[in-house]
């Protein structure tokens, strides 16, 4: 490139003004960290954990990220609920581990996931509380144990054994108490 092309390049490129990207301007833009090289700019696998927002919004986590809160990501393909717990092939928006960039669901044993509709599942994630919402019934369960809670008010707790334990006072209230 000769000085005139430079001097030509640079009248509309101030050295002084930054310039503003018009589809960045229209977004909030996180706090700016440092690019970091090398892992951020190849593809990296991450999790799909929820998808906030009434679908809008999928929450991912990935092995380089700081702490353990999930990330709110972009997506260039169609997510849906049954893509939940799916491992996701990521990029990540100017090199930020911040930013990530959903730019597939790989499917574990050539398996896609079922269309069909999990149902209305919400989560709100901050990084210091995590809420999950279900209109019926919400069971965490983990082999042989479970914990249920239903619409009506009832908390079903279920395991081969189940203990209780506490520092301070262990307290078990109700309108009647049965044991055994």
């Amino acid at each position: 490139m000769s000085g005139r092309d430079r001097m030509e390049y640079d009248e509309f490129a101030p050295a002084n003004e930054p310039r503003e990207d018009p589809v960045r301007s229209t977004r909030t833009q996180p706090s700016r960290k440092p690019r970091l090289s090398g892992a951020f700019s190849r593809l990296m696998i991450g999790e799909l954990l929820a998808i906030a927002e009434e679908g809008h919004t999928p929450l991912v986590r990935h092995a380089a990220q700081e702490g353990t809160a999930a990330l709110a990501a972009q997506t260039l393909v169609d997510l849906h609920e049954a893509h939940i717990g799916f491992r996701v092939a990521l990029l990540f928006e100017d090199a930020d581990p911040r930013r990530p960039v959903i730019i597939g669901v790989l499917h574990e044993g050539g398996v896609a996931p079922s269309r069909t509709a999990v149902g209305n599942v919400e989560v709100d994630v901050d990084g210091e509380r995590l809420i999950v919402s279900a209109r019926e019934q919400l069971v965490l369960r983990c082999g042989n144990a479970s914990i249920t809670l239903t619409r009506a008010g009832k908390v079903l707790i279920r395991g081969t054994y189940v203990s209780s334990r506490s520092s301070g006072a262990n307290r078990i209230t109700g309108g009647s108490v049965q044991l055994n």
